[in-house]
């Protein structure tokens, strides 16, 4: 099963030792399911969110462009697995040549994928495993929305990349891993 997802939220973990890294919190199934990026992907999802053009393309725009330009389009973005404290995604895209379509799945980063979908403003879906394995509450949160951080018991234990914790996937102690 799927849940349709969306972006609550682009900020920085907080924990004990302070900030950490950049966090997507995404909603899906009535939870929160917190995905550790790295600063450029959250700075690139941010500019989507905001609607506000980088002075030359970015890497995702520059995608979607030349996608569009060869008749393509992206359909969805689809978080399907959690294996190691890494996410796993496919985007789904369909190109139309003289009448005929053709369907695309390509493998991709969760934070590639989301930054694509606020541009081109498709769904994004979250399996039920994962929505089962990493979401958590929406109350175990405290979003400081000024600095835009994110806080709360469950994102501290999230943060703190030291100590793996069977409780979110066993996520290790690498934040890059969190944006693959």
């Amino acid at each position: 099963m799927e849940h349709e997802a969306t972006v609550e939220g682009i900020g920085v973990g907080v924990g004990e030792e302070g900030a950490g890294a950049p966090v997507v919190l995404l909603r899906a199934g009535g939870q929160y399911v917190p995905i550790f990026v790295s600063a450029d992907q959250a700075q690139s999802m941010q500019l989507a969110i905001d609607e506000e053009p980088f002075e030359r393309p970015l890497t995702h725009d520059l995608l979607i462009e030349m996608l569009s330009e060869f008749g393509g389009a992206i359909d969805r973005v689809r978080i399907d697995d959690l294996a190691d404290g890494t996410f796993y995604a496919k985007i789904d895209a369909e190109q139309y040549n003289e009448g005929s379509r053709k369907d695309a799945v390509f493998d991709a980063r969760p934070s590639d994928g989301i930054a694509i979908a606020l541009r081109v403003d498709c769904p994004i879906v979250v399996d039920d495993g994962v929505v089962e394995a990493a979401g958590r509450p929406p109350e175990a949160f405290e979003v400081d929305d000024e600095a835009g951080e994110f806080g709360g018991e469950e994102l501290d234990e999230l943060g703190d990349f030291e100590e793996e914790d069977d409780e979110f996937g066993g996520f290790g102690d690498d934040p890059d891993e969190f944006g693959r």
